[in-house]
């Protein structure tokens, strides 16, 4: 049997549920972890050390992790944001396949020229890893990631498409809601608290609406989505670019109605509509005293030192991902509904976001490593087949329900 390397980029909370996946449901001869933290060996001596060993280095040295990077069959890439389309880059340079759940292009981004300078890196990878007979899987997480997959699979089951929305969340248990936010965080604070005044855009009856930043948690903006599961109505407010996602799926010319939400506990947006519109999500530095600080930075670093804000042992988030989609199939005016609906493992200690981030990128290395995706090149989630996807995350106890009704009917 030949060998199959895998090289994991970042120890961090989603690297961490990506090795423990890698090493008991992979058939990865070896893993090496990279990572600059202190704890390296002490974390990994839980597993064979014949198969997982570490290498504390800086992922900034583009040297010695490109010399690393030749080395591997697949890169699974957990490192913040700001690495994705470096890293991604430098792996179809090399010809090597590589997987990762963030954007290469960054949301936040508002600069026109730098977002088509962007795009055009993006067709040199797809080019370049073409040529290399690379696949190269860029935001295989759960938003973006399992989302695109569902969205995917219900677009398929329809002849037309009219109204499509997807929503993903994560958030504590109302056990878990012990905080006056009713909030934990699961994932990088400081990437939430960016995703919190950025601009989106949606489609409503046809046409794009724009939503500024500090808009998204206006009243306006924002509905409620009732599911039994939950037991409390959720808030949902614009999540991104919609109209970057209706051209991903080939629906700009037909759509009326378009959505991508993210899903809170009750309150949750009345309170950061008020941060937003009042600076502290602001990015630029502000003069406190003699010394610069980003208002942003300092909101991330003030919530996140609580300990308030942090799961305990004992404590479950949930994580959500829906899609919506209604239109017409056989002359019939058809909804389909994908859902999925997972929480914490208590025995393992992975959180639901973890989980569902985590194992979702293992999985998306172990379908290169073993070939199943048969394509190369730049890919997309859309091109991960669904079933895949389901047989992937049912190994851990995650189920994806679907439910079809008559268009105007209430949601199951």
């Amino acid at each position: 049997m030949s060998k199959k390397n895998i090289l994991l980029l970042g120890l961090g909370r989603q690297g961490k549920a990506a090795l423990y996946d890698l090493v008991n449901h992979s058939d990865a001869t070896h893993i090496t972890v990279v990572d600059n933290r202190a704890d390296l060996e002490a974390y990994l001596a839980r597993y064979p050390s014949g198969r997982v060993t570490g290498r504390k280095i800086d992922a900034a040295d583009e040297a010695v992790l490109s010399a690393l990077m030749k080395t591997a069959d697949v890169v699974v890439e957990a490192l913040p944001a700001s690495y994705a389309l470096k890293t991604a880059r430098t792996a179809a340079k090399l010809g090597v396949n590589l997987v990762n759940s963030m954007y290469c292009i960054s949301p936040q981004e508002s600069d026109a020229e730098k977002v088509q300078i962007q795009k055009e890196i993006m067709r040199g990878i797809d080019r370049e890893a073409k040529a290399k007979k690379v696949t190269i899987l860029p935001e295989f997480g759960l938003d973006p990631g399992i989302d695109l997959v569902l969205g995917a699979q219900a677009l398929s089951e329809l002849d037309e498409v009219y109204e499509f929305f997807s929503y993903g969340a994560g958030f504590p248990t109302l056990e878990a809601a012990t905080n006056p936010l009713k909030y934990k965080f699961s994932w990088s604070v400081i990437g939430v608290m960016r995703a919190y005044l950025r601009p989106a855009k949606i489609i409503s009856k046809g046409q794009i609406v724009e939503i500024e930043a500090n808009e998204i948690f206006a009243k306006e903006n924002i509905h409620s989505l009732e599911l039994k599961e939950i037991g409390v109505p959720l808030e949902c407010y614009p999540n991104g670019n919609s109209l970057y996602y209706a051209e991903l799926f080939g629906l700009r010319n037909s759509i009326q109605e378009m959505g991508r939400y993210a899903c809170r506990l009750p309150g949750h947006c009345a309170f950061w509509e008020v941060i937003a519109k009042c600076g502290f999500l602001d990015e630029p530095p502000i003069k406190v005293g003699k010394t610069p600080i980003s208002p942003v930075q300092f909101t991330a670093s003030l919530l996140g030192g609580q300990s308030q804000f942090r799961y305990a042992d004992s404590e479950q988030d949930v994580t959500l991902i829906r899609v919506d989609v209604r239109g017409k199939r056989e002359g019939k005016r058809r909804r389909i509904i994908y859902q999925l609906i997972d929480r914490r493992d208590l025995k393992t200690g992975f959180t639901s976001m973890q989980r569902t981030v985590g194992f979702t990128m293992s999985l998306g290395a172990q379908l290169i490593m073993e070939n199943r995706l048969k394509k190369t090149g730049l890919l997309s989630p859309i091109d991960v087949p669904y079933d895949l996807l389901v047989r992937g995350l049912e190994k851990h106890g995650m189920k994806i329900t679907r439910h079809e009704l008559p268009w105007g009917s209430e949601s199951p």
